[in-house]
């Protein structure tokens, strides 16, 4: 928030920009003062506080306040409500920005390290890596195995359900599913998932908290955010979801150590022929 207000700074009419000037300096006094403090304080009338609060995108002085006070804990940054028609082009891309790395601190924070441990030792020593994401998260699962394969274990990425549960009959104690979802509910990706575990296979699910897929999976990585899935594409989760595969891919290249960098270096030396050269 702090961050932002500075950005906006030039935008500001000059009595407006007092305030910012006083909020910048003494962030934690302006969330406890009143607003005749304030004005007081700075020289102007009360109505400017409250436009200068409209101003940076909020819509009033508590809301500002509230902002404020989430950015200044944790480093974590306070989570816009939704969008509006009325938003501007900078106040939109802000509330999008901020929706998104509150979301990620947020998850950083809340996701379990014996759980990401976990993780990253089953899919570091399986002899085959599978995704199955069904909707969004099938875009997902498609990233994650175009991650994986050039570790040199066998991994695909299924989207299709009936698949999916074929592909979960071959499955055994030796391989890993990944099983990626937003509301953990979806019928069909349960099925596939239960499948997978009466073969022995070991199932990492990347899902919401409570779900009936974190409850079903050997490991659960849990990744929640705030925002309408029901009737909207999620935005946040995708996010999230993505991260996790990150952080996974990382953690086994880690724990591959020194015999893994040679496929790298193979892989990568198979895309130069395809490069166009710089022109000098």
């Amino acid at each position: 928030m702090l961050e932002r207000i500075r950005n906006q700074m030039p935008q500001l009419s000059a009595a407006e920009r007092r305030v910012a000037q006083s909020l910048l300096e003494r962030p934690n006094d302006f969330i406890q003062a009143a607003v005749a403090d304030i004005a007081r304080d700075v020289g102007v009338s009360q109505p400017t506080v409250i436009r200068f609060a409209r101003s940076v995108g909020c819509t009033g002085l508590q809301d500002l306040k509230l902002k404020l006070a989430g950015s200044l804990v944790g480093g974590i940054p306070y989570v816009h409500a939704s969008v509006g028609p009325k938003d501007s082009t900078a106040v939109l891309a802000a509330k999008v920005f901020d929706n998104a790395i509150s979301a990620l601190l947020n998850c950083r924070n809340a996701v379990s390290p014996a759980s990401l441990d976990q993780a990253i030792r089953l899919l570091a020593g399986a002899r085959r890596l599978e995704f199955y994401g069904l909707g969004n998260s099938g875009i997902i699962a498609a990233d994650a195995q175009h991650k994986f394969f050039r570790y040199g274990t066998p991994a695909v990425a299924y989207a299709d359900p009936h698949i999916q549960a074929m592909a979960a009959t071959l499955l055994g104690p030796q391989d890993v599913l990944v099983a990626i979802s937003n509301s953990g509910r979806t019928n069909e990706l349960l099925d596939a998932v239960d499948i997978a575990l009466r073969g022995g296979c070991k199932v990492v699910a990347i899902t919401s908290t409570g779900s009936p897929l974190a409850r079903l999976a050997s490991v659960a990585l849990l990744a929640d955010a705030q925002e309408d899935a029901e009737f909207f594409s999620p935005m946040l989760t995708r996010l999230l979801h993505l991260t996790l595969i990150d952080v996974l891919a990382v953690g086994v290249a880690l724990r591959r150590g020194p015999e893994l960098v040679a496929l790298l270096e193979k892989t990568k030396r198979s895309l130069k022929s395809h490069r166009r050269r710089s022109e000098s």
